[in-house]
């Protein structure tokens, strides 16, 4: 059984990612300033603030065969300087002393701020141009890992996050406070114009898929973790509010669109996709000499 620890455990997408883990039958090491992981098999809370961490981290975190690693403080402000001036320089002092002491493995949470202005279909291999401070603290972290694998051996992932919505997401965000409406019962509900288009990711499928990462052993370097699918805003909130079979009047246009971001842009997952298959193929592969090959 892989043992994998998790920071962020608490948060909105590491509650869905530790399910995730658990499905794959992982041994998990849920890391969170405040546990309150939920209670299942196989789950290990540890209370620890990686900004206070020392000595043997790798055994302080149950000597885990990967890391996923989540935890970022200072959100939904993406253009705080706190990213800069605080979370990125405790961001590299905890994931140097992953490294130094012997984790082998880090998934480690990107974005797609990362691409800044650029517009259209964004693939891995497009140049980095972030506009806010998160953006550019990510990048940032990414180059200082990449930079340390050139003196320590280890497997990374940055996994490229674009927008994810679903259960736990912070009350102001468009899934959340939408959700909350309908609950209401309001006769309306305020938003922009949603003529912009992003790439939506429900939380659980994103969860799968670093689940899946984690547990694989390909040193997979950057991965785009998208749907795909270009969707503008106006059409996700209809389509949800279909689903749930519920009317309401959408006031368009109350709030502007960010200007940090371009009008239209999403992610090519074609990568994700490919390793994600291989890791299954591999998973499936039998083990016993002779057997006949399953194919998928």
């Amino acid at each position: 059984m892989m043992r994998i620890a998790l920071t962020g455990a608490s948060g909105f997408l590491g509650r869905h990612v530790l399910t995730a883990l658990r499905a794959e039958g992982a041994d998990v090491i849920a890391i969170s300033r405040h546990p309150d992981v939920p209670a299942l098999d196989g789950v290990t809370p540890l209370a620890l603030d990686i900004g206070a961490v020392g000595g043997d981290v790798f055994t302080a975190l149950g000597r885990p065969d990967a890391l996923v690693h989540l935890a970022w403080g200072g959100l939904p402000n993406y253009r705080s300087g706190v990213h800069l001036e605080t979370e990125l320089p405790r961001q590299i002092s905890f994931l140097d002393a992953c490294i130094d002491s012997g984790i082998k493995r880090l998934v480690v949470a990107g974005t797609c701020l990362e691409y800044g202005l650029q517009g259209g279909e964004l693939d891995e291999t497009r140049p980095l141009q972030p506009t806010t401070a998160y953006g550019e603290a990510k990048r940032r972290l990414l180059e200082h890992l990449e930079g340390r694998r050139r003196e320590r051996e280890f497997a990374l992932v940055w996994a490229r996050l674009f927008y994810l919505y679903g259960f736990g997401q912070a009350p102001s965000s468009l899934y959340a406070s939408l959700r909350a409406a309908v609950a209401a019962g309001a006769s309306s509900f305020d938003m922009s114009s949603g003529e912009q288009t992003r790439d939506f990711l429900a939380a659980e499928q994103a969860a799968a898929w670093l689940a899946a990462l984690a547990m694989d052993s390909t040193d997979a370097g950057i991965v785009n973790v998208c749907s795909g699918n270009p969707v503008k805003v106006i059409d996700l909130v209809r389509g949800w509010l279909s689903e749930w079979g519920v009317e309401i009047e959408l006031n368009r246009g109350v709030f502007a669109v960010p200007d940090f971001e371009p009008l239209a842009f999403w992610g090519d997952g074609r990568r994700l996709r490919s390793m994600v298959r291989e890791s299954v193929r591999a998973q499936r592969r039998p083990t016993t000499a002779g057997a006949p090959d399953e194919r998928t």
